[in-house]
């Protein structure tokens, strides 16, 4: 592999609607890059079917957003950041309008110029949403506009190695960089930056079964972590209740508006059960609705159970569901006539980098925005619609923060070259595959709705040893994307069992059998500490 080597003043690794609404937030005058492992629309920006939860009508209130957000949390959240974030959302919804994102406005909700659906855990209709596309809309538009930035540079099918930094004594960290390998070229580039932004998303491919897109692996969790940032709540890993359950349909999420429009849970007899696990029944939040879910389906040796919305007119659900109604169509399913085998697959990671007020991690210079990040707002359970919104807001709050770092620091230091003297091609790719499938497997069995004590270290055991095997596979041969999602995977799969571990109580997404109920006294955060972790000195 030859080496190249680029010189920006913003690095942003990840092309969602974190990464790319901060690029479009940026000045002309800014250097920017930005990172996507393939093309620039993949992520689960572009699959988010719901919508952006936002106080648009005079019948809500900010008060309640906040107080929904915070019930929702389980006690986790940090109310000034769920503030912050709520009362900058209504202006973050009309900046997206602004870009081109063509939101459902007819027939309108109350005195909102849009049309607001409600979701599970929301008291009020707040949803602004693009029909049940929201993200392909968003992510379009973004990318769009993103091409016609002349200040912008755009690496697609890249995928990040490490990050760079430097050591100052009595300063800590500075961020310097990253190394990027480019799938297209087959080669190891440098990345020279005094900011890099981590907008890589979660890491829901750790388990077998998900709603994500492959390139959901946890990369700037683990990258971040292995330069020595702290990461918080990563044993926080939402599961989505409803993924179509069917053999042709991979990670094909049904929307919880469907459950938001009226759209009731089903045994495989036609019994209708989530009122029996919650007064707000199909409304409760997504842990809630996952684990009766789990409950019923390992109760009865079910593979699967039914959403069904059918009651609802055939206009209605065409209008409604028009992305949602097609593919099930395409799979011999119809919706307005029946109702849809759905299962929990893992979704979300509540979790991340832990970051301060404008997103900046614990090395200087380097910041973690979107699902990547851990900011405060989602507690001990995300409440649906509240990530993309969380992605504008802190887009936004990171570019005042970039701003005055650039100034602070506005040369370039010096990447050492890659070094691959010692290595050589390998000659048992098998070994990728097979840990890559028995990671997801275990993770899934072990670590995933309901946890015990017992399953959690059979997990960690396996994880040691997985570790163990990558480290020497990564020392010894060229890297390449499958091995470099893999050593993300694992190293992320080991801080969502260590901090499972550490949490002795049920708290929101988190339920072990060991300890089935909610403990007061851990009300804060999970917070994992490396051992290579400096304070960062402003």
């Amino acid at each position: 592999m030859s080496q190249q080597h680029h010189e920006f003043d913003v690095l942003i690794i990840g092309s969602g609607a974190a990464g790319l609404s901060l690029a479009l937030r940026l000045p002309d005058s800014v250097r920017c890059g930005v990172v996507s492992k393939r093309e620039l629309r993949e992520g689960n920006t572009y699959y988010a079917q719901g919508g952006i939860s936002a106080v648009l009508d005079s019948a809500d209130s900010i008060e309640s957003h906040v107080s929904d957000t915070l019930r929702a949390g389980a006690g986790l959240c940090v109310e000034p950041v769920v503030r912050t974030v709520v009362e900058r959302g209504p202006a973050n919804i009309r900046w997206l309008a602004e870009q081109g994102v063509a939101f459902t406005q007819s027939p309108p909700t109350g005195d909102s110029d849009f049309h607001l659906t409600r979701e599970g855990g929301h008291s009020h209709r707040r949803v602004v949403h693009a029909a049940d596309a929201t993200g392909r809309a968003v992510e379009t538009t973004l990318v769009d506009r993103v091409r016609q930035r002349p200040n912008v540079t755009l690496l697609e099918h890249h995928i990040a190695v490490d990050l760079t930094y430097r050591r100052d004594p009595g300063l800590g960290k500075h961020c310097t960089g990253a190394y990027l390998l480019d799938l297209r070229h087959d080669r190891v580039i440098s990345a020279a930056a005094p900011c890099v932004v981590l907008a890589s998303g979660g890491a829901a491919k750790v388990y077998l079964y998900t709603s994500n897109p492959d390139v959901a692996t946890g990369d700037g969790i683990a990258m971040a972590w292995r330069a020595g940032c702290r990461v918080a709540n990563m044993e926080f890993i939402q599961f989505h209740p409803t993924c179509l359950y069917h053999p042709q349909a991979k990670s094909f999420l049904i929307s919880e508006a469907v459950r938001g429009e009226g759209g009731r849970l089903l045994l495989p007899d036609g019994t209708r059960f989530m009122p029996q696990f919650d007064e707000r029944a199909e409304l409760a939040p997504r842990d809630i609705v996952a684990r009766a879910i789990d409950h019923e389906m390992k109760r009865l040796g079910a593979e699967c159970v039914y959403l069904d919305i059918s009651d609802k007119p055939d206009a209605f659900i065409e209008e409604h569901f028009p992305t949602i109604l097609a593919r099930c169509l395409e799979l011999g399913i119809d919706m307005r006539r029946e109702p849809l085998p759905v299962v929990p697959a893992a979704h979300y990671t509540c979790g991340g980098i832990k970051v301060d007020s404008h997103g900046e991690t614990d090395i200087l210079g380097l910041f973690s925005i979107g699902e990547a990040a851990y900011t405060g707002l989602h507690g001990a359970n995300r409440m649906a619609s509240n990530s993309l919104l969380e992605c504008l807001v802190y887009g936004e709050l990171a570019v005042e923060r970039i701003l005055a770092r650039l100034e602070q620091h506005p040369g370039h230091a010096g990447i050492p070259p890659w070094d691959e003297s010692r290595v050589t091609d390998s000659d048992e790719e098998v070994v990728v595959a097979h840990n890559w499938d028995e990671l997801r497997r275990f993770m899934w069995d072990y670590v995933g709705i309901v946890r015990s004590n017992k399953r959690l270290a059979r997990a960690k055991r396996r994880i040691d040893l997985l570790r163990g095997e990558i480290a020497e596979y990564y020392s010894n041969f060229r890297i390449g994307n499958d091995l470099l999602e893999l050593r993300n995977l694992v190293e992320v799969g080991d801080l969502i069992v260590q901090s499972a571990l550490r949490r002795r109580e049920s708290r929101g997404l988190h339920y072990t059998l060991d300890f089935p109920a909610t403990d007061p006294n851990q009300a804060q955060p999970t917070v994992l500490i490396p051992d290579n972790y400096m304070p960062r000195v402003d």
